[in-house]
């Protein structure tokens, strides 16, 4: 009910369209992306890792449901995304999409577990109420909110056909550093009813974000460049 912007799949959308891609083989993908944010959120706010009672203006999972249900629900997410993800192969057409499917598997599987989102998420975790250098920072910053938006890209654009993926990557990962430092900017000078989720959070978890490092002005710098 309480929807979303649904900024990864829409940039794969994107990216896919830009090289010239044409095809239904996309569609799977877009979902699946949708699904594994949308679990990442859930269990990000669990008691156990950020205790949000908000998101998207809604009450979250577990404050409606209970504790057990929303890890539940976190699970079911993850692994219906990758079943829908694999529907993929049904739209296969032409002998060189069966590879271009398994490429685009490859980067979601990759990006999503402990080389990319759930080992930033295990990293950040880890560190919980620690002071962190910005190396540390960027590193989670890079997995935990880049990974997804990388993946998006290069998804898109393996399914259509391109092999250079490099450059492609690296958008994905500014994208998401910003996009993550923009956030933290909005934590403190935002409110819950312009955001749809608490404000405060960070220093209410004691987290070390790009503001308490360098200051509000500095990372509305980082953003811009």
């Amino acid at each position: 009910q309480a929807g979303g912007k649904r900024l990864r799949p829409i940039l794969m959308s994107a990216m896919y369209e830009m090289l010239g891609g044409s095809s239904t083989i996309l569609w799977p993908f877009m979902a699946a992306i949708e699904m594994i944010h949308t679990h990442s959120l859930i269990h990000d706010d669990l008691p156990a890792i950020d205790n949000d009672q908000y998101r998207r203006g809604k009450k979250t999972t577990h404050v409606v449901y209970g504790e057990s249900a929303a890890i539940l629900a976190g699970d079911a997410l993850l692994n219906y995304a990758y079943e829908t993800a694999f529907r993929a192969f049904d739209q296969v057409k032409q002998p060189e999409d069966m590879v271009r499917v398994a490429k685009a598997l490859k980067i979601l599987g990759q990006k999503t577990g402990i080389q990319g989102m759930l080992g930033g998420q295990g990293v950040d975790v880890e560190n919980d109420g620690r002071p962190l250098s910005k190396d540390m920072l960027d590193y989670i910053y890079e997995n935990k909110t880049s990974a997804l938006i990388e993946a998006s890209l290069m998804i898109g654009a393996v399914l259509a056909g391109s092999e250079e993926l490099t450059e492609i990557q690296q958008i994905g990962s500014n994208i998401g550093i910003a996009f993550q430092i923009q956030d933290d900017i909005l934590d403190v000078t935002s409110s819950q009813e312009e955001l749809g989720k608490p404000v405060g959070s960070d220093e209410k978890n004691h987290k070390t974000t790009y503001v308490t490092l360098e200051g509000i002005e500095k990372a509305g710098e980082e953003v811009k460049r």
